[in-house]
């Protein structure tokens, strides 16, 4: 399936004069609809440093997001523009334009950190826009990097010495820095660099404690601690000055050629290393899920709350899986009215259709829901999904019912007629009584759509005449008393076959229900065991990136010779290590746990031993009323 497209971007968050921020329901909306995993990349950046030209070029198009030519800042709050992902199949990408930092028409300083803030929070890839060149100056201006920590919490308890760095480092996006109207050689000590040694020479930190030296280091230590992955990109001047007024109306001919190839290749790069976004645990974000994050942290931030990290999840948790339940319900009440043609002929067809639908609707809640430590929204749809099916065999049962009295009525009416001109009550008249019944059973055995009552229907029918077959054999005067006795235990024998032909109709249900809750159990054990090996992939790529993090910055602080910061970073790689293990040898623990979860859940589960026995007495209820 192809991703998401707009046609144009759109405002996600609004942000008022009065310097409120509001998420706005159409944007909401659209992220709603997508139900694919999300790549999210923003760009950030004081005004009028052409943000918004990289984000239509990674949309391939010329305009889209407004650029404009003016001193002023164009574009307010954080636009969103969803396309299908050009790279990556079943994604959809979405760009986050946002607000210029700094403008001197809104001057609030607080105001802006709050949208770089929510920009590194939605995105899996964090662009940062400058001018000119990589400077002390530069970074000092990129002040909103340090300020995380106070706009930002890890935990709702949190530790005051806990490392925050490594769960930042767990969910905060990759880093590119784009710097534009880049006029300087790439060269340090008179040898050629690549643009991310360039960047990785300017964060290099000064030795010492002394203030100075702690507010050159600030910005550049929370870049190399928070960010897993640091790029750079540098830009020659695109065109002349008149032309860059109209850049959007330029086609690539009329820029410098060197500008178009620089371009290129950071879409390519975008395209090609932007993840999907992911929660902690390696949790994908689809659109559905990121929708309900963004109102998550600006509904905190407009509550003076500083958002939460794990508050965030728990909360989009149980917004997401009771979406998730609601879901798999309404894929299976639809699925089943369009699969299920009453009455069906027999149980184990309805079984069949029941397997799978449920199987459909099994797969939409785990595939859609996540920290469902304790299995409770699997046991509400399992509930859901038991209460559903009863009134599914109730109906096929009552459906059943009255097309069998219909067939009954048809096949039976010439000896309803024979009954009411007394043609039986004569000599012989038994004996043709029982030739004709028992033709007519025939005839209706062999009529097909009776479905899953036709013999209790059929016994019913025949309890119904039992006084009438009692008269005429009395009145046959051609039989012996003891052909009387004969024909009498005869007619007891027939109508007790016939109830046991009706008593097994019934348990044939009741198996069936037992098959579908061992069915069921198996299929649910194999998703859940299915969904989490994918969990614990995710969450040891995690590990991996983050430790990998670690041992680059460890490496670089042990290169710049600040051997006391790289034994500090050691116990911190230490500590990831040992959690990595930990979380690998408590797999046995955590799958017994989720079993004798499902094992409590499958209890609801139409079909099993005990619920079979509720299943009998609940159907007898409805059926009685």
């Amino acid at each position: 399936m192809a991703g998401f497209s707009m046609a144009e971007p759109m405002c996600l968050i609004e942000n008022g004069k009065d310097g409120k921020l509001c998420v706005q329901p159409k944007a909401f909306k659209i992220l709603e609809q997508i139900r694919q995993r999300v790549v999210v990349v923003a760009v950030v950046g004081h005004y009028r440093t052409g943000k918004s030209y990289l984000m239509n070029q990674l949309a391939g198009k010329r305009n889209g997001f407004a650029l404009g030519a003016t001193i002023q800042s164009k574009t307010k709050g954080i636009w969103m523009w969803c396309v299908p992902h050009p790279v990556k199949k079943d994604h959809t990408l979405v760009l986050l334009d946002t607000e210029g930092l700094g403008d001197v028409e809104k001057g609030d300083q607080k105001n802006d950190t709050w949208i770089f803030s929510l920009a590194v929070l939605l995105s899996s890839m964090l662009v940062y826009n400058s001018m000119g060149t990589i400077n002390n100056e530069a970074l000092q201006q990129l002040h909103y990097v340090t300020e995380l920590t106070e706009r930002i919490k890890v935990k709702s308890q949190q530790d005051e010495d806990e490392d925050e760095s490594t769960e930042f480092l767990r969910v905060f996006p990759s880093f590119v820095w784009s710097v534009r109207d880049f006029t300087l050689m790439l060269e340090l000590d008179g040898k050629p660099v690549t643009a991310d040694e360039y960047l990785q020479n300017a964060l290099m930190l000064k030795p010492g404690y002394s203030k100075a030296a702690q507010m050159y280091n600030l910005p550049r230590s929370c870049l190399r601690n928070y960010f897993p992955t640091r790029k750079c990109f540098v830009f020659d001047r695109p065109a002349t000055t008149e032309k860059m007024r109209i850049l959007d109306t330029l086609a690539d001919a009329d820029l410098d050629p060197s500008f178009v190839k620089q371009v290129r290749e950071f879409c390519c790069h975008v395209f090609s290393t932007a993840e999907s976004k992911t929660l902690k645990g390696g949790v994908h974000v689809t659109g559905t899920l990121l929708g309900n994050l963004v109102k998550i942290y600006v509904d905190a931030i407009c509550s003076n709350q500083i958002p939460c990290l794990e508050n965030a999840v728990l909360s989009l948790a149980q917004i997401q899986n009771a979406k998730a339940v609601a879901q798999a319900i309404d894929h299976y009440k639809a699925q089943m009215v369009e699969r299920v043609a009453y009455p069906t002929e027999s149980q184990e067809e309805l079984s069949q259709i029941h397997r799978v639908v449920e199987k459909e609707a099994l797969k939409i809640l785990i595939d859609c829901s996540f920290k469902d430590d304790d299995q409770k929204y699997q046991q509400m749809l399992l509930q859901s999904l038991n209460d559903m099916y009863v009134e599914i065999l109730v109906k096929n049962i009552e459906e059943s019912k009255k097309v069998c009295e219909s067939i009954i009525k048809h096949v039976f009416q010439p000896l309803e007629d024979q009954l009411s001109s007394g043609r039986y009550v004569s000599c012989g008249g038994y004996k043709a009584f029982c030739a004709d019944i028992q033709r007519f059973i025939n005839q209706y055995r062999s009529t097909s759509g009776k479905g899953v009552q036709a013999e209790e229907a059929l016994k019913k029918y025949l309890d119904g005449k039992k006084a009438f077959q009692d008269s005429i054999l009395t009145a046959d005067q051609s039989l012996t008393e003891a052909e009387h006795q004969i024909q009498a235990e005869q007619a007891k024998t027939q109508a007790l076959e016939q109830q046991h032909r009706a008593e097994k109709e019934m348990n044939d249900i009741y198996e069936k229900l037992q098959k579908d809750q061992e069915q069921s159990y198996k299929e649910l054990i194999q998703q859940l065991m299915e969904k989490m090996e994918e969990d614990r992939l995710n969450a040891a790529k995690e590990y991996d990136r983050v430790l990998a993090a670690k041992l680059k910055e460890q490496e670089d602080l042990l290169s710049q010779n600040f051997s006391e910061r790289a034994e500090l970073l050691q116990q911190n790689i230490h500590a990831l290590k040992r959690e990595k293990k930990e979380m690998e040898s408590n797999k046995p623990s955590v799958l017994g746990n989720i079993l004798e979860s499902v094992g409590t859940a499958a209890m609801f589960l139409p079909g099993g031993i005990s619920t079979v026995v509720g299943v009998a007495s609940l159907l007898c209820s409805r059926l009685l009323k």
